[in-house]
């Protein structure tokens, strides 16, 4: 593997979080988002599943391809949950 593919596999699987006054946050290492709407967003990171909750949110931009979410409205939560198997997926979620 050359230097060069080794540097994008390591930005890929980067993931940092940027939270600007509770209102816009930007979020990178993001492989997939799941669901969303006004009071919740589920996206896929390279460190788990990130659950924002909050009201009126909504995706400014989202570009898998570079893996990076922007997204604004009040903010009031922030969780991860840990990847297992046998979690269920969505619908767990769902049916707590």
């Amino acid at each position: 593997m050359a230097y060069d593919d080794r540097y994008a596999v390591q930005e890929a699987q980067r993931h940092l979080i940027t939270l600007e006054g509770r209102r816009r946050m930007s979020v990178s290492g993001v492989s997939d988002v799941e669901s969303f709407d006004e009071a919740e967003i589920i996206m896929q990171t390279s460190q788990g599943t990130l659950i924002v909750r909050g009201a009126e949110l909504h995706i400014g931009k989202l570009s898998l391809d570079t893996g990076d979410v922007t997204l604004e409205g009040v903010v009031d939560k922030l969780e991860y949950e840990n990847d297992t198997t046998g979690s269920g997926g969505l619908f767990s979620r769902l049916f707590k």
